[in-house]
């Protein structure tokens, strides 16, 4: 996937010069409702012989219209991720714009003119609810003026999953809450984090459950606090295991929020390794005990139960 970042006004050279289908929205998390949208797009432009391109924005657009602080804001899909994510589903363009309060600032007619007409685009694709501006003066229904048959247009419907409309904002909290197995099946894969291991206080090996340490991406959203069944990623290669997320309030009050992950039948120094971790399943919450025989035995059941979940036979 070639991959175009652009800074309004952009520099023309930049654009590829052919025609192109592209699909449109900010598409945090590239979940079911997203990739709905993706798919069109490139299904369209293989019938049409045409590369298949993304528009997406470097930040939320609540950063410049809502005044919102940039560590405030988490996502579902950093762009390291989304970027990933698009590629997986095939796309041959990603024009990522940087969205400043001069972007925002043009008008509708300004931003079909220079953002889809100038970029070569010969259909859109987008979400019933897509928006290019103000929502009352800039949305799917008032596209087709913008456009002046310049273009062809393809509205998306919404998609619907228990009983609701699959959205970023309800995945969000769906994970705030734990809820993983819902969420998951809401985004169409397993969600995913990213982090670096870093010393901890090294309290596990003494348990019996060496961790790694996890300083997390400080823009994705992390589940609620728990215990889960996770894979890892270290080296390129996945492993099973449990993670924490919490304050381990056994030992002491007021300790600062911790990701630990117990890695199952592993057992490498990786101090300093960039890893990921896929979310499966919430196990149970976060739990105070008398004593560390009542965490250890509690461990225990939960190796058993991340076992069970993965359907890991043997002691």
């Amino acid at each position: 996937m070639q991959k175009i970042y652009l800074r309004h006004p952009y520099d023309i050279s930049k654009i590829i010069q052919e025609p192109i289908v592209i699909a449109l929205g900010y598409f945090d998390g590239v979940h079911l409702g997203h990739q709905r949208v993706i798919e069109m797009a490139v299904n369209e432009a293989r019938l049409r012989g045409i590369k298949a391109a993304v528009m997406t924005f470097s930040q939320h657009p609540k950063i410049v219209y809502q005044k919102m602080n940039p560590k405030e804001m988490f996502y579902l899909s950093a762009n390291p991720r989304k970027e990933e994510l698009f590629e997986q589903m095939g796309l041959d363009i990603m024009y990522m714009i940087d969205y400043t309060f001069d972007f925002g600032s043009q008008s509708p007619q300004a931003f079909v003119d220079n953002y889809l007409v100038a970029l070569n685009v010969e259909v859109v694709v987008a979400g019933f609810d897509y928006t290019y501006g103000k929502r009352d003066i800039a949305n799917m229904q008032t596209l087709p003026e913008h456009a002046k048959g310049r273009f062809e247009i393809i509205e998306v419907p919404e998609l619907i999953l228990h009983q609701k409309k699959i959205g970023s904002s309800s995945i969000k909290t769906l994970i705030e809450e734990g809820k993983m197995d819902i969420a998951n099946e809401e985004l169409g894969y397993i969600y995913q984090t990213s982090g670096v291991v870093i010393h901890g206080d090294k309290r596990g090996r003494l348990l019996g459950y060496p961790t790694a340490n996890i300083l997390t991406n400080e823009l994705e959203l992390i589940p609620a606090v728990g215990v889960y069944a996770v894979e890892i990623e270290i080296h390129g290669l996945w492993y099973i295991g449990m993670a924490s997320i919490g304050y381990n309030i056994t030992f002491e009050a007021n300790r600062k929020m911790t990701c630990e992950v117990y890695i199952l039948d592993f057992n490498q120094t990786i101090y300093g390794e960039s890893v990921k971790i896929k979310w499966h399943h919430y196990l149970r919450p976060e739990l105070k005990f008398d004593g560390v025989e009542g965490l250890i035995a509690q461990l225990d059941q939960d190796l058993i139960d991340t076992k069970a979940y993965f359907n890991i036979q043997g002691g």
